[in-house]
């Protein structure tokens, strides 16, 4: 009951905030990539929960990336067993779609890529911080699925989090990422800085060291009260 499952949709290399504090915590971490062909576990009692981490494709590319409908069923599969569940951009993208809310590109054609200000709803309180400035790289959104409770919301994209029950928590934003791993995606080849709602390089540079440390103290506490 100490490993985790960790849903990774690229070959990432293990240095992100949830991968380094669950191991100094003691937890066991299973990572599977289907979008390389690893199968799935049984859900069974064998392991305590699952992180579902973000990724370039999307929930509407599923009939060309089929083994997203294998996760699918089994993120459904975690839920209904009552497994600890925590989506994360495309993950939490997939949660929504698990539970029947829509999912798609924005209708106001933005996208976010660097650090934006989101705020808790009442019920989010004691959550979320108030004035939460967080990282964000992504052009879909989710609308926050019926029985969920929304926790956050964002200027640019509304639904920026979400629990369902006591067991399931979706962040559209990247709580995983520490200011190393984003340095690294400003200097990949797919940043995508000219992208209508995308923060310039200089904006991003002002913000990123003091957003990325608040991020992750808060980050480190929600682990630690999620997977106990």
């Amino acid at each position: 009951m100490r490993t985790i499952i960790f849903l990774d949709h690229h070959d990432n290399a293990g240095d992100d905030i949830a991968n380094e504090h669950l191991t100094e915590k003691g937890f066991n971490i299973d990572i599977r990539r289907p979008v390389n062909g690893d199968p799935l576990p049984e859900v069974n009692n064998e392991f305590q929960g699952v992180i579902v981490y973000g990724g370039s494709m999307n929930v509407t590319d599923m009939e060309e990336e089929t083994y997203l409908k294998d996760e699918i069923q089994w993120i459904d599969s975690c839920i209904k067993a009552n497994r600890q569940v925590l989506g994360i951009c495309l993950g939490a993208q997939l949660i929504a779609h698990v539970l029947g809310a829509k999912v798609g590109p924005a209708k106001s054609g933005l996208c976010e890529f660097g650090y934006y200000e989101i705020e808790p709803t009442d019920a989010g309180k004691g959550w979320i911080p108030d004035s939460f400035f967080v990282t964000q790289a992504h052009f879909q959104e989710y609308e926050t699925p019926e029985g969920a409770t929304c926790l956050a919301k964002g200027k640019i994209f509304e639904h920026q989090a979400f629990k369902y029950g006591n067991n399931v928590f979706a962040f559209q934003f990247h709580p995983e990422i520490n200011e190393a791993i984003f340095t690294r995606w400003q200097n990949s080849d797919w940043a995508f800085f000219d992208s209508p709602g995308a923060q310039t390089r200089e904006q991003q540079g002002r913000m990123k060291s003091q957003a990325s440390i608040i991020q992750e103290s808060w980050f480190r506490n929600f682990l630690d009260g999620f997977f106990v």
